[in-house]
């Protein structure tokens, strides 16, 4: 999602083209609709690329002729290092890095091989972004160049995340929630990382001194034919105070509707996209210290250690008891943090700047 905000930042002034390794998702019909071609090869989940797909790299490369290949994520910054070495005159080459490093067994097999690979090749790009401090040192330690090291935040628009009394009601109709439940929500993917486990036994305990709150799961496979999270659900006996939403397109509706935003990961995390997208709509957040999530909220939401439930259903707590007022202050100087920090525009003309060659090395 962050690809598609630098796009819409960029595709005015750059002419853009967005090779995707797998099949064509929402997100490819997002950057469409900005005008840019979506070139998908069709890699599946896990796999490693055939000549085919190598073929159609080269030959995409070839036709577009870029002046600047910018990977996005390992698998794809190894594509755009290929690419880029196939052709004549070179590109200048950039690569983008959008997690942390808390620990290669963390990683799949073939992610741990393509991360040991990325780092041998590091000193090819002029420039590795990183969406985090913590990323950089942590990618860096494991052996990647820090010559060309630039950290550029995520942005966020605030035209689009924005508070909406509104929808704080029409969600609540939506889930047949009462107009004065307490909505806690949590946007992730089904994954390991995300920490499902922990958030979901914070919850249990968060419900047992607020029986009626709700708390609002959003995010691919999260939903009711996910028997994994089902079965958690059900063990903990949070049948009626968890609302399984799914992966959704109106994101920014549904974040204004939430009196709470909670990243629970367990690790990974570069710049939590959640995160800046509830402070912009005005909503206090609780997040693990897992990346660069503390800096972001500053003084506005908590932090609590990864995996420890009970420090997450404690801060949880502690920002339900606090008066209505005093949560909507809490908000609003989120709010006003992201306007300065990170709003889409800033981080827009940093990449801007980047690709006309303002911030080469």
């Amino acid at each position: 999602m962050m690809l598609v905000k630098v796009l819409q930042s960029t595709c005015k002034t750059v002419d853009s083209a967005v090779v995707s390794l797998m099949k064509a998702d929402l997100t490819a019909a997002r950057v469409e609709a900005l005008g840019v071609p979506v070139y998908s090869l069709g890699m599946n989940q896990g796999s490693l690329p055939g000549p085919g797909v190598v073929s159609a790299l080269l030959r995409t490369s070839r036709d577009f002729k870029p002046t600047v290949i910018q990977g996005w994520m390992y698998h794809g910054n190894l594509a755009a290092w290929l690419a880029a070495r196939q052709q004549a005159p070179r590109p200048r080459l950039i690569w983008n890095i959008r997690q942390t490093l808390y620990g290669l067994h963390l990683e799949g097999c073939l992610t741990r091989w393509i991360i040991r690979l990325g780092a041998r090749l590091s000193a090819h790009p002029e420039r590795i972004i990183y969406n985090s401090v913590v990323s950089s040192q942590q990618h860096e330690a494991a052996g990647y160049a820090g010559s060309g090291r630039m950290v550029i935040p995520n942005g966020f628009d605030l035209t689009a995340f924005l508070p909406d009394p509104a929808a704080r009601f029409a969600v609540r109709e939506e889930f047949g929630l009462a107009a004065d439940t307490l909505l806690i929500g949590h946007v992730a993917r089904h994954h390991p990382m995300k920490g499902h486990p922990s958030l979901l036994k914070a919850a249990s305990l968060v419900v047992d001194r607020y029986p009626d709150a709700r708390f609002l799961l959003i995010g691919l496979n999260v939903g009711k034919d996910n028997p994994g999270l089902m079965a958690q659900i059900d063990a903990l006996q949070l049948g009626n105070n968890v609302v399984l939403a799914g992966e959704r397109k109106d994101m920014p509706r549904l974040v204004a509707a939430m009196d709470l935003a909670v990243s629970a990961s367990a690790w990974g995390e570069g710049f939590p996209n959640v995160v800046g997208e509830a402070m912009a709509a005005g909503v206090p957040c609780v997040v693990t210290d897992v990346g660069d999530s503390a800096s972001i909220v500053g003084d506005c939401g908590l932090v609590v250690p990864p995996g420890n439930a009970a420090a997450l259903a404690a801060a949880i707590c502690q920002l339900l008891a606090s008066e209505p007022e005093r949560r909507q202050q809490i908000g609003r100087d989120a709010r006003a943090r992201v306007r300065e920090k990170f709003s889409i525009e800033r981080v827009g003309r940093m990449y801007l700047d980047l690709y006309q060659g303002g911030a080469a090395a």
